[in-house]
This record gives structure tokens, sequence and C-alpha cells, in this order.
């Protein structure tokens, strides 16, 4: 049904750990790394020190991925998803943890069976928190298409939500993010994510950064998002598609889902049903109304999908990126501070217009609302 509406599907797959009682590691009990370092302390959730041995808890154990034996196995279980069930790629979980060896025998394994005897086009994004170089090593022909930008997220986060980021910082951290993966990559910005609590959630006020996030997922209610924390949401949404990558959208966000960490931000999502009373207020219909014409013109700008990026800031508040294509510019300019500002136009042409957002536009310049953004657009 998904290819049939011109949609693609990726699955979400774990080749870095099983449960205890897999029949996998009934079979194969050599086939993990060791849950005892050489001091005799428990081998778990050692992110960086021991990132490719390290087990996420005591019930489940890592797969050995230097070990041939279990990287044959486990790429040979990821094709019949591909090839039996027709989905289009995967979500990778916990990339940093798995070795070299299985992501390129992996993406061979695809290439060779699936991408080039059946003519098929395949994407692969990993999940991997670090910094950008370490990133971008598992990026590559023969590696993952591409990642979620970590980095970039944070420093978005900081900025749009208010939460100690500047423009420049962020400024900083895009050219950055521009200089590792390229300047048009595949790289997923993304609008959060099941480790992270919502953004909507952070921006309103009602969770911390220096709180414990996920106790505060198990332990309270979140409440509604407030009408500051929804304005912020659409900046972030149109930051995503204002830049090189895939603009990610974690569901609920385009209606802005609160919710603490784990398992907060896991939250059944709210539908409308024919017949039904919608489950949105007045102020999330705006923002799904919002968030659908963002990325139908990011759909359907060349500029935004191709074109050259520069970035520029006006102070602490405002950040200015232009995207050009021939034939079209694209600028997009955020206001986070709490009074209009004024932008010049002049070098875009006579035809700008506003495609998203809200301005008022003169000839020389436009004036951007505080706490938004604008989409302008023209033929030069």
């Amino acid at each position: 049904m998904a290819h049939e509406r011109g949609l693609n599907t990726l699955i979400d797959f774990v080749g870095h750990h099983v449960h205890l009682e897999h029949p996998v590691l009934k079979a194969h009990p050599d086939w993990t790394t060791s849950l005892y370092l050489p001091d005799s302390s428990l081998n778990t959730e050692r992110w960086d020190e021991h990132r490719l041995t390290t087990w996420f808890d005591t019930h489940l154990p890592t797969l050995n991925s230097q070990n041939p034996s279990v990287v044959m196995a486990m790429t040979d279980s990821a094709l019949p998803w591909i090839q039996d069930y027709g989905f289009d790629g995967f979500r990778h979980d916990a990339s940093k943890h798995v070795d070299l060896l299985y992501w390129r025998t992996l993406t061979r394994k695809l290439k060779e069976q699936v991408a080039h005897t059946e003519g098929r086009r395949l994407y692969q994004i990993g999940e991997t928190y670090g910094s950008p170089e370490l990133i971008n090593s598992y990026v590559g022909s023969g590696l993952l298409d591409a990642q979620f930008d970590f980095n970039l997220y944070d420093a978005a986060v900081a900025f749009f939500g208010n939460l100690g980021g500047s423009a420049p910082a962020l400024q900083a951290t895009l050219e950055a993010s521009l200089a590792t993966y390229g300047p048009n990559h595949l790289m997923g910005n993304i609008s959060g994510n099941q480790d992270r609590p919502r953004f909507v959630s952070l921006a309103s006020g009602h969770v911390s950064p220096q709180e414990d996030t996920k106790l505060a997922g198990y332990t309270r209610q979140t409440p509604k998002a407030t009408e500051t924390g929804l304005n912020r949401l659409a900046m972030l949404h149109a930051f995503n598609c204002a830049i090189p990558g895939i603009p990610v959208c974690y569901y609920g966000d385009e209606i802005g889902l609160e919710g603490a960490n784990d398992p907060d931000n896991r939250r059944d999502m709210a539908f409308e049903a024919p017949g039904k009373a919608s489950p949105y207020s007045p102020a999330q219909r705006a923002l799904r109304e919002q968030t659908a014409k963002i990325f139908r013109e990011r759909r359907a700008s060349l500029a935004l999908t191709f074109g050259q990026t520069s970035v520029r800031t006006l102070g602490d508040n405002v950040l200015i990126i232009t995207r050009t294509y021939p034939g079209e510019t694209v600028r997009v300019v955020f206001n986070r501070g709490t009074t209009p500002v004024g932008v010049r136009i002049n070098d875009m042409g006579p035809d700008t217009r506003v495609v998203a957002g809200q301005a008022t536009l003169s000839t020389l310049k436009a004036e951007v609302p505080a706490q938004s953004f604008v989409y302008l657009k023209s033929n030069k």
C-alpha cells in the first residue's frame, strides 16, 4: 500500500544484540562478547571506551560483530526484510557499536542481491552518538548512506528551544556538519527520537535539560505544549527542511505531541477518524498544516534539495539560510527573538514572495514577526 501511494518504507533493524533467551544464543553461546571486562567489572553501558563489546543490559548480550560467522548469519537475517517483504531500506540501531565488517558485508549483499539484481534503490540510515568524525566513519559507498546528525540536532534544540543556544553557535555547528558530510548529503535532520525528551516539551518549559528526563518520563504527566512551544517546534521543522540532508519528522512532532524521555516520548499517536471529534487542538492543527506546507515546499524546490548553502546571523536570535540553484533562490529567516526583525531581500529579485511562514515584504526588506520564520522564494 505504501508503494501504491508513492511512499518508501524503512524497517528498524537491530544487528547489535539479542535477548538472553534467543534461539541463536542457545545454538551459538560463543557468539557474544564478554559481560565482564578483564578487571571483573560489568561491561554494560560502556558506550565509548568499549563501544564494540559493551552490553546494553545484562539481559541483552552483544553479538561479536568482529566474528565472521556472526556477521554472515546476522546479515543473512536482514536480507529477507528487503527481498521478501519489499522494504526499501533500514534504520539501523546503535551503528557505532557494530564493527565495520558487518556494515561492509551487509551493504555488499544488498547491492549484489537486491540493488543490482532487482534494479531497486535502497537507503540505509544509522544511529550513532559521537563526534562528526565518528559518525561519518560509517558513511560511504560501501557502508551506510547516512546517519542521524545528533550534533546538529542538539545545537538546533538549544537555539530554537531557547535553552542556552545562539544563532552563531547553530551556524558554527551547521557549517561543521557541511564540512564533514559534504555540501549536499543524505544525513537525517531529526525533530526528535526515542532517546530524547520531546522537543515541544523542552521548548514549553515542561521538561528541563538539567533534570533526569527519563525519570520524568516514568514519574509524572507531561502537560500539553504551550503556544510558544508549538511555535518553536514549527521553526525546528522549518530549519530541518531548509538545510542539506533529509528532514525527519519523529511521529507526533507534526502535531506537537508532548512527552519527557523514554517511555513518555513513545505515547500512542493521536489520529483523526471520520465521524469522530478531532483529537487536535486548533493550535495543533495549525502546526500540522504549517509543517505539511514546509515539507511540500522542500519536496518541490530544487534550491532546497540540491542548492548551494550560505548561512549568516543577526545577533544571537536571528539565523538566515539562503539556498541557491540556477533559476531559483530560497531564503529562510528564523527570528527567535521577542521583537520583529527586518532582513534585506533586494538581492533576491522583484518576484520574491512568501511560500511558507510569515513576513511583510517591501522592495528592500522582509519584516519577520517575533518567534517565527519565513520562507522567501524568487526565480533569480
